[in-house]
């Protein structure tokens, strides 16, 4: 249900239900939890890329065919605990998480997905926000975090209306980072993930968290956060780390360039 492959400081956490279009039932929910609580207290793994089984969905979202049939399906799909939401169990991770879109992302598979730190997207990629349709409301964020990325007019246009958006729109939209063909969707995640991985694992934690707390604050806020947060972590650096950082900097750009 849950397939979780680690190398060269990479695990590839894939979403394993293709037969159902990898939907969240509350059995994968808390496979993705545990996989992630793994993975995160792993000192060997750097960054975590997140996709799905087979060339379909990447996650369907909740599995309607199990909510149907549970009276108690939504109370626990829109419980607070990480082990019931995995929204929350992604961006309670501490390490980076690469969203590899491969398929469709609908409803609460497009939450999954933006609670991703990066997304790739394949060109088979599709985004859909079907819950009007489906006659429930978001737990998971999305009628807050949509708006925000893509503005409001544009998330009323997907959230009212349940239309899909194309992987290249999203791109337009500034919702994935970038489109590539189905074929090159995981080598382009791994690339990345290698390196991001190049970084020390620190700085690369440290600075996400930064980012996270940041965009929940106002400007003004965030900016004062910024100031107290790196005050003492930038006195404790020493001027022989910077010189030896910058090496490796100046390294890197000659042979990037």
């Amino acid at each position: 249900m849950l397939l979780i492959a680690k190398q060269d400081g990479i695990a590839v956490v894939t979403l394993n239900r293709p037969e159902a279009m990898n939907a969240l039932s509350r059995e994968l929910r808390r496979a993705l939890h545990d996989g992630l609580k793994a993975v995160e207290a792993d000192p060997e793994v750097r960054v975590i890329i997140l996709t799905g089984a087979g060339d379909r969905a990447f996650t369907a979202g909740l599995d309607l065919k199990e909510l149907g049939s549970d009276p108690g399906g939504m109370a626990a799909a829109n419980a607070a605990s990480a082990d019931a939401n995995p929204v929350k169990a992604i961006e309670m991770c501490a390490k980076p998480v690469i969203g590899a879109i491969n398929g469709v992302a609908i409803t609460g598979g497009f939450e999954v997905a933006l609670a991703c730190d990066i997304l790739i997207a394949s060109e088979r990629a599709r985004f859909a926000d079907t819950h009007a349709r489906v006659g429930i409301l978001p737990g998971w964020g999305l009628s807050q975090k949509l708006s925000r990325l893509i503005g409001i007019y544009r998330a009323k246009e997907l959230s009212l209306s349940g239309n899909f958006l194309d992987a290249r729109t999203a791109e337009a939209w500034g919702l994935v980072n970038r489109v590539v063909p189905p074929e090159e969707l995981m080598p382009a995640a791994l690339k990345l993930a290698a390196e991001i991985a190049s970084v020390p694992g620190d700085s690369v934690n440290i600075y996400k968290k930064l980012i996270d707390e940041g965009f929940a604050m106002t400007f003004g806020d965030s900016l004062s956060h910024e100031t107290a947060t790196t005050k003492a972590l930038n006195a404790a650096v020493t001027p022989e780390a910077v010189e030896a950082r910058r090496a490796q900097v100046q390294a890197r750009g000659r042979t990037q360039a």
